[in-house]
Parts: C-alpha cells; structure tokens; sequence
C-alpha cells in the first residue's frame, strides 16, 4: 500500500511493459490476485507516454520489444528527473549474460527469467517496493534541506538531484547535452579510480566554476555528491559577508569553527592570543551570543546551509 496526495492509502501501482499476451495474462493474474493495480503497454513508447501520465510504483519490463526495446526504454526512463527513481525489474528470455548485465548497466535494479514464475515475481516486486519507498523518504528529505546533492551511478550517468542541484546546474549552462558530452565523462573517469569521501573533482571546460564533492557510496551503488558553486563566498568570506563582521573578525570565527583555541588560532592568522580576545569580545555582541560554543554554532549552521 502507499499514500496519496489527500494523505489516504492506495495500491501499489505496477506498469507491465510486453508485448506477449501470454505473458502479460499471467502476470496480470498474479498481480491482481496480490491487491496490486496494474497498467499495460505493448511497447516502450506507449510505457513512456503512461509513466508521464500515470506515475507507477514500479515497472515490469520486458527486454526484447518492437518498435524500443527494453533497454532503451529504461535508459530513457532514467534520463527523466521525475521518473528516475521508478525502479525498473527486467523480463527476460535470454539466457545471455551479456543481456541481463546490460539491463542492469542502464537502470534496472534486477531481472527475472522467463517463463515467470508468480511466487517470484511477488517476491521481487514487495522487496524494490520497500526499496523505492525508503529511497523516496530520503530524497525527500534532503530535498526539503535545499542543499545541492544529487546521486550518480558508476557510469556518471545523473539519477536524481534535488532541486537546487537543478536550479545550479541550469545557472551554470549544464544542459542535458553538456552533461552528456563533458560532465558525465568526467565524472566516470573520476569514479573508476575510486575517490575517498569528501574527495573534489572541479568541473573542467565549463565557464562557470563548479566543483563536486563525494559524499558516500550508497548500498544500491549510487552515489551521493554535493554540488559547489565556485562563484559563492566559502569559510571566513562567507562569515564575513552574511555576519557582517570585520575580516579579522571573520578569520577568527572560522578557525574558531573550526575547534581551535585562542593559541591556535594566534599562531594560525599570526597575531596574540589577547588580540583574538579583543575580537571575539566584538564577535559575540554582534551574533547575540554570549559565549564560544554558541558563536561556533552560529558559524557552523551558516556553513552548512551554504554548501
């Protein structure tokens, strides 16, 4: 079951894609005996044009098809901001490794070999279900935070960013073409030599500056990154800009973020531990805090809700 807009429950939604009557009789059977609404299309364009229509909790692709195949299908599936994150399970009949890697490589989260068998295909279906709704209460969530994140697969092919990773995207004139052409390659070069966490790659042979920080690998083997604007203030400019602060003063509060002390911070901006007294005297007034941890709180929440 899942929840509609209004708040009330609704049955899973599954998009059947085949084009064989014999096939698509039996899972419709099975589907409908399990509590599930299921929509048909005969082949991959007709699967689109419902998906925009009628967005399903989860489809059931066939691989081999007239008119787009399978494989192109979900490719296009996945290209789509709004349809990305529908997990797609492939049918098959081919027995070719080649064919069932290549279903996984452009968005398919698993597949089943025909002839289908009932039990399975529940059982598959329940699991990626569960899967998808997880997945969508955290997109969800970091979608409500307003922060540039934004997952890739191991191809550098973009499956899901939030809408300010869009709207950043969009600023700095990464169209769909420019990331085919020069962001995904260049991230997929950057991913096959395996970057640590909070790792950067700076986006090349793009005027505006962008840089992406990895910030983990995810169990479905995404991964999750943070889009940086290159053109906004960062550190002690961005304390000193939004805080209204001295530069000095900026300077300090930062490396005071940063859990230093007085005597780091001296050595650090070369002045006396006494100075960075006098500053932080000014500093705390001008936050409305009264002392250290509360004015690296204040510094620590403008950082994050920048980045």
């Amino acid at each position: 079951m899942n929840m509609s807009e209004n708040g009330s429950t609704r049955n899973d939604v599954v998009l059947v894609v085949d084009d064989s009557p014999n096939a698509l009789s039996l899972i419709n059977d099975a589907l409908e005996g399990a509590g599930l609404d299921i929509l048909v299309a005969l082949e991959g364009r007709q699967a689109l044009t419902i998906c925009k229509r009628i967005r399903p909790d989860i489809i059931l692709m066939d691989a081999v098809m007239p008119v787009m195949d399978g494989f192109e299908t979900c490719q296009m599936l996945k290209a789509d901001p709004d349809l990305a994150t529908i997990p797609v399970v492939f049918m098959t009949g081919l027995t070719d490794t080649d064919d069932i890697v290549r279903g996984l490589d452009c968005g398919g989260v698993d597949y089943l070999t025909k002839p289908i068998s009932p039990n399975e295909l529940l059982a598959r279906i329940r699991v990626h279900l569960g899967n998808a709704r997880q997945t969508s209460s955290v997109h969800s969530a970091l979608d409500s935070t307003g922060q540039h994140l934004l997952t890739v697969g191991s191809d550098g092919l973009l499956r899901w960013a939030t809408p300010r990773a869009y709207a950043l995207l969009g600023r700095a004139g990464v169209t769909e073409p420019v990331q085919e052409e020069c962001l995904l390659p260049q991230i997929s070069h950057w991913l096959a030599h395996n970057p640590l966490e909070q790792e950067r790659m700076l986006v090349r042979n793009i005027e505006y500056p962008l840089a992406l920080k990895l910030i983990g690998y995810q169990s479905n083997g995404e991964v999750l990154m943070q889009l940086i604007d290159g053109n906004k203030p960062t550190g002690a400019d961005l304390l000193k800009q939004e805080l209204e602060l001295t530069e000095r003063e900026a300077e300090v509060l930062f490396w005071l973020a940063n859990g230093k002390t007085n005597r780091e911070i001296a050595e650090i901006l070369e002045i006396s531990p006494r100075t960075i007294n006098k500053h932080l005297e000014q500093i705390f007034p001008k936050l409305g805090v009264e002392n250290r941890t509360a004015a690296a709180g204040v510094a620590l929440r403008l950082i994050a809700s920048h980045e």
